[in-house]
């Protein structure tokens, strides 16, 4: 026997809701957010990586040297470079969670405002996940089954 032969023909089988591709207008969406995903995160990167003013300014009140802000330029391009290769996305969009946890942490160690500050990483984190759940199977999978 041939494993050619040995194959089960899933062609007409039904497929579940999580497979199927989305719907235009859930493309549209996705695409649109995450093009702010991209925009908001491509320009502190940008801060990061070419020691602009406000980076170094935002470098000395979290108590970062520019160095350092410098090297975490570097991995945000890395995590934004992950996060725009459709088959590496989720991988990037989880390495950018990890990112902003961080994020988190040092606002909160800094005693800065609940929703300006402490609360924005997890906008962001949104922001990055929301699009790749509408668009992507393999995050829908992830996240389980939508209750109806």
């Amino acid at each position: 026997m041939s494993l050619s032969s040995s194959r089960i023909d899933t062609s007409s089988a039904p497929r579940s809701p999580e497979v199927l591709a989305p719907s235009t207008r859930v493309r549209w969406t996705a695409r649109i957010l995450t093009g702010l995903a991209v925009a908001l995160l491509s320009f502190d990167t940008a801060l990061k990586v070419f020691q602009l003013a406000p980076a170094v300014a935002s470098a000395a009140e979290l108590g970062f040297t520019p160095g350092a802000f410098w090297w975490i330029g570097l991995f945000e391009v890395g995590c934004l470079a992950l996060y725009l290769i459709p088959r590496t996305a989720p991988l990037g969009a989880l390495l950018w969670t990890g990112f902003l946890g961080g994020a988190i942490a040092t606002h909160v160690r800094l005693d800065n405002p609940l929703f300006s500050h402490v609360l924005f990483p997890i906008y962001v984190a949104i922001l990055l996940w929301l699009p790749l759940w509408l668009r992507d199977a393999r995050v829908r999978a992830m996240a389980g089954p939508v209750a109806r």
